[in-house]
């Protein structure tokens, strides 16, 4: 997990600093490096078939969830505070439980309700609506919870079949798709050393993914989700000292809500995994 925060934060840095290049010419180096990074990490044994699945839709529909969620981060890190950002980011969980209701038909108890409260509390302190001038721009870290959301329940879904590598590889793909189609509106032809820069977002994106992924699976989740708060102090220290960004009272006062209401849902989680494998033993 520690690995995937640091590369999950590099790569955000690089996003934020490569404004000068239109945005599908970063996705293309996000999916292309990607997948380039995921051919050394196929098994020997699948490279003659790697790309066989049973479950091509739900792969789809990771992969435009996904996509929605990539591009909005995209923008929203161009456009606000790096911490502010991450701040929001880190309501995905809350939006996840929501859609566990309606697409996985869970049961959710009164404490992850408020849970959910207590995180929307804090979405509402960081983003003030209606008073910021730049309150237009605050919906694309939600959009990116969203999307971000749904992503998490689809890999849940797909992970019982499919292989980690196959659900990111087919998501590296279907970012280069789409950075092609946004040729036709001018792509910058970077330097040598904005070249490399461009090509580490598509190296930290695939090995941050991977890593995650392969935290949650060998790990106990217990352990694990403390650590992606650490994103937060790495976005405040690299936001003021390469952007000159000091986070807001508001902002990191909503960032502790948050925080709390999502640390709450993962207790929730975790107790309810132990009353199941608890009944499974008995029985």
């Amino acid at each position: 997990m520690f690995i995937s925060i640091c590369a999950f934060s590099l790569m955000d840095i690089i996003v934020k600093w490569s404004v000068g290049y239109p945005i599908g010419q970063v996705l293309f180096f996000r999916g292309f490096f990607g997948i380039i990074f995921y051919f050394f990490v196929i098994p020997r044994e699948r490279l003659h078939n790697f790309y066989r699945t049973k479950r091509a839709g739900l792969h789809f529909l990771r992969c435009i969830s996904g996509l929605i969620a990539l591009v909005s981060i995209f923008i929203a890190l161009r456009e606000l505070p790096l911490a502010t950002v991450v701040s929001i980011s880190f309501a995905a969980p809350i939006f996840t439980t929501i859609f566990s209701i309606f697409l996985l038909s869970e049961k959710v108890g009164m404490y992850r309700w408020l849970a959910v409260l207590v995180g929307f509390v804090g979405i509402l302190v960081i983003t003030e609506p209606g008073i910021s001038e730049l309150n237009i721009y605050y919906i694309f870290p939600i959009i990116f919870c969203l999307g971000l959301s749904y992503v998490a329940i689809t890999i849940r879904q797909l992970s019982s079949t499919e292989p980690v590598w196959l659900i990111s590889f087919y998501f590296s793909l279907s970012i280069t798709l789409l950075s092609f189609l946004t040729i036709p509106q001018g792509w910058v032809m970077p330097t040598l050393n904005d070249f490399i820069l461009l090509s580490f977002v598509g190296i930290f994106g695939g090995v941050a993914n991977l890593w995650l992924s392969q935290s949650y699976k060998y790990a106990e989740v217990s352990l694990v989700t403390p650590l992606k708060y650490l994103a937060l102090v790495f976005a405040i220290i690299f936001g003021y000292f390469i952007w000159d960004e000091i986070p807001t009272i508001k902002t990191l006062s909503g960032a502790l809500l948050v925080i709390i209401s999502t640390l709450i849902i993962f207790r929730k989680e975790i107790y309810k995994k132990k009353i199941i494998s608890t009944k499974a033993i008995n029985d």
